[in-house]
């Protein structure tokens, strides 16, 4: 049979049809069609039925397979005439149509990502073809595995699109050129089967076409690489049936319609998996712990555990360990993930040349941004600290942190507050590295330190306004808004606390170690570390601080922080240490002479000579500074003498003496307006007459003190007055009262994050129970107590440890608020 005797559609369909013994309309409600697409069919109208539509009728019409391979073949223009040169005629805005079948290899490692594979298959499956366009777009830094995503779930939507899938990579983010919309347009629709020649120049007469070709097919769309919305906008399907899944290191919010996908790096477990997958499992589990330690060193990036378990794999006699031990050091890390196109620095290099390289100037500016931002350490970078960074306003500095959010060179991980990948920051560091020299690199820690350092003079001069201190100040500082109290300050330093320290042991390890600033920062910190129980942190600081201090001629700073390192050693307990320390500090202000440090360093030297039983040196200094007190004026450490004077008094047996000292201070706290010295002035009383066995006369000022601490609203102090509460309770036996006291206090202080004051109260309750002979709950709570204590107070731990063994043993310890070896109470 020639060519040209070939039936047509139209043709098979009617002969077909009439054999079967239907009517049109019998034969669409049998092949669940409309009688109208039957009828455009015999006509001829339509020559290109879509796929489904094919095998709906090849179903209705009971067609043999060589029947049905006739009706496809002619369906799909397989046996249409040609022109007497043989090619076959497809003139633009006919419907003859391939079926592509364009995605590359899927992955056979496949690892994870089984909540957003869930997504991406709900949002587009779509097995009517009745569902409007579908769009996902997935986004994340380069490496991250949006491809291998997209593509493992094009695999899993074949028979949701049977009329092909078409792959384009626009190379949005490099290394080559990005192709350009246009020539986009044209792979697609010659992809399609058209002859692209008479395309339209013309972008959206282009777009029209393409969605023209795409109607009435159920075709999905991967479109990859894109560097923003405008870039792939249009070459998206318009009609039902068809779908898009676009990739890009960019984010796609104006992408109409499409549903988000983010990706963060993988867990742990997912990249051990996945390393599993490409070295092996018995290789995997043979070094479990070097596994987990190449899956932190790779960030979790699934590109950089592809990369080094290739490398492993051509090596199968290293071991996994000596491979970690290659890639520890940060500065050649991105040198062994791979040196070509492939590998992780040139992914992260392409979008930054994709900054660099714009024309809007805020992606120039985030590219120079980001050697400066990966500076300095810490988990976290907040709006504030990148202002003080990059000198720049805070609202330019969001705009360009948002920026290199937008290129995912930089996580949101909360408002205002951003976090670099570990393989980012490390190619920052690389350009801070070759662009600046060591002295501007420590510029950069020495501005993220004194802004940390402002905001900590602002506090204390919020929570200790008459401080001493304060006076010390260079840094300039900006008083906290009246709208900003203590607690809301002091929370916003705690969310930060950790980046703080980070950037602080990072100073101290550059030529910032010998800076002025290092004690600066000590010294403005004390009011937060006082106020969070900060001791170990104040210990270390103050003692490094304290040799800058002296050896730069600091002799204020440098008493202070003596005076100050005292403060930890007397809260473990460690009070020769501390009596010692004080000592010192008082020699410095006398040598000053500063009378304002001398007359507050005679009030605490005399407060823990008091407790070490040199009472009678401590009555000395204590009289010392109220005497100093009285001659400056100064009420506060006025009334801090008269407590001191009372609990020495109190120590001697003069009870009248010393609450008479009692009434003196708590009358200066009164006078001076300030509730939280009030409270603590009452609280104070309270605790000397517990340490001298004067329990019921205890109970009034703490009581007093708890009352006053609730209308202040603090919580800290409203924590301290129980726990003092409690004390009094147990010294009275009535040991149910005093567990519930400390438990209340712990439930108050957990959520301000105290962990300090938690592990003493925890400490406390352990006692407690010892004391009540419940040995199964004491030995539970010293146990959290020394678990809590071991960093934070290693005296305090040891005690717990102590009376752990005692609980362990069923050897009851009768309570005791002094913290000796409970084997000699």
């Amino acid at each position: 049979m020639s060519e040209s005797a070939r039936p047509t559609l139209s043709e098979l369909l009617r002969t077909f049809r009439t054999r079967a013994g239907l009517t049109q309309a019998a034969l669409a409600e049998k092949a669940r069609l409309s009688e109208q697409a039957i009828s455009v069919l015999e006509r001829g109208t339509r020559t290109r039925p879509r796929i489904d539509t094919i095998r709906l009728l090849t179903a209705a019409l009971a067609l043999t397979p060589s029947e049905a391979d006739q009706f496809l073949s002619v369906a799909r223009g397989k046996g249409e005439p040609r022109d007497t040169a043989g090619s076959k005629q497809t003139p633009v805005g006919t419907d003859a149509f391939l079926v592509p079948w364009q995605l590359p290899p899927a992955a056979q490692d496949f690892t994870g990502r089984a909540a957003q594979l869930d997504v991406i298959l709900s949002v587009l499956r779509n097995p009517t073809g009745t569902e409007p366009a579908g769009l996902v777009a997935i986004t994340g830094m380069g490496g991250i595995g949006k491809t291998t995503l997209a593509v493992h779930a094009a695999q899993r939507l074949t028979d949701s699109y049977p009329d092909g899938h078409l792959y384009l990579n626009l190379r949005g983010y490099g290394p080559d050129e990005p192709l350009s919309v246009t020539d986009g347009q044209r792979q697609l629709l010659r992809s399609l089967g058209l002859d692209v020649g008479p395309v339209p120049d013309d972008v959206e007469e282009a777009a029209g076409l393409l969605r023209s070709h795409l109607a009435g097919r159920r075709v999905l769309m991967l479109i990859d690489n894109a560097a923003d919305a405008a870039h792939v906008l249009p070459l998206l399907p318009g009609s039902p049936g068809s779908a898009a899944i676009i990739t890009s290191r960019g984010s796609l919010p104006s992408l109409p319609g499409a549903r988000q996908i983010h990706l963060d790096a993988l867990s742990e477990s997912e990249s051990v998996e996945l390393l599993a997958g490409v070295v092996g499992e018995a290789r995997v589990a043979a070094e479990p712990e070097a596994v987990k330690s190449l899956a932190g060193i790779s960030g979790r990036l699934p590109l950089a555990i592809r990369l080094i378990g290739g490398r492993l794999a051509a090596r199968p006699s290293w071991p996994i360990q000596h491979l970690v031990t290659v890639l520890e050091g940060e500065e050649r890390r991105l040198d062994r993930l791979g040196s070509d196109e492939s590998g992780v620095r040139a992914r992260i290099a392409s979008s930054v040349a994709f900054l660099e390289n714009s024309e809007r100037p805020l992606d120039r500016e985030a590219a120079r941004a980001l050697p400066l931002l990966s500076i300095p350490d810490g988990s976290d970078l907040i709006v504030a600290v990148a202002a003080a960074i990059l000198e720049l306003p805070a609202n330019r500095t969001e705009a360009i942190l948002e920026r290199l959010v937008d290129v995912n060179l930089l996580e949101a991980s909360a408002p205002e507050r951003y976090r670099f990948h570990d393989l980012i920051r490390a190619f920052g560091r690389e350009g801070g590295d070759d662009g600046l020299d060591p002295a501007q690199r420590d510029a950069v820690l020495e501005r993220v330190l004194r802004f940390y350092t402002a905001f900590a003079w602002a506090l204390q001069s919020k929570s200790y306004a008459t401080s001493p201190r304060i006076a010390l100040a260079t840094t300039p500082f900006t008083p906290l808004p009246a709208s900003t109290n203590v607690e809301q300050a002091t929370r916003w330093l705690d969310a930060d606390h950790h980046n703080l320290m980070d950037r602080y042991h990072q100073a101290m390890t550059t030529g910032m170690t010998t800076a002025p600033l290092i004690p600066e920062l000590t010294l403005a910190l004390f009011g937060y570390h006082e106020l969070r129980s900060r001791w170990v942190e104040m210990s270390e600081m103050c003692g490094a601080a304290l040799q800058v201090a002296e050896s730069a001629g600091m002799h204020s700073v440098a008493a202070w922080l003596q005076h100050d390192h005292a403060i930890p050693e007397v809260e473990s307990g460690s009070l020769e240490i501390a009596a010692d320390r004080l000592l010192r500090a008082l020699e410095m202000f006398r040598a000053i002479p500063d009378r304002h440090g001398q007359a507050r360093c005679c009030t605490s030297a005399a407060h823990v000579l008091g407790r070490l039983d040199r009472v009678a040196e401590a009555i000395e200094l204590a009289t010392e500074g109220l005497e100093l007190s009285l001659q400056l004026g100064d009420t506060r450490v006025e009334g801090v003498a008269y407590l001191a004077l009372g609990g020495l008094y109190d120590r001697n047996g003069d009870y009248g003496l010393a609450d008479d000292a009692y009434r003196r201070g708590i009358a200066q706290a009164e006078a001076s307006g300030d509730r939280r010295l009030v409270a603590k002035q009452h609280l104070s009383t309270g605790f000397s007459h517990v340490l001298v066995g004067r329990a019921d006369d205890a109970l009034a000022p703490i009581l007093r003190g708890l009352e006053v601490a609730r209308e202040a609203a603090n919580k800290e102090l409203e924590s301290q007055a129980l726990q003092h509460l409690a004390a009094v309770f147990a010294v009275r036996g009535e040991h149910r009262k005093a567990q519930q006291t400390v438990e209340e206090a712990i439930d108050l202080i957990r959520p301000l994050g105290n962990r300090v004051r938690v592990g003493y109260f925890t400490l406390e309750l352990g006692k407690i129970s010892l004391a009540a002979g419940d040995f199964t709950a004491a030995a539970a709570q010293l146990q959290e107590a020394a678990d809590i204590l071991h960093d934070l107070s290693p005296r305090l731990a040891a005690i717990a440890k102590e009376l752990l063994d005692l609980a362990r043993e069923e050897h009851p310890a009768p309570y005791t608020y002094r913290y000796e070896d409970p084997r000699r109470t």
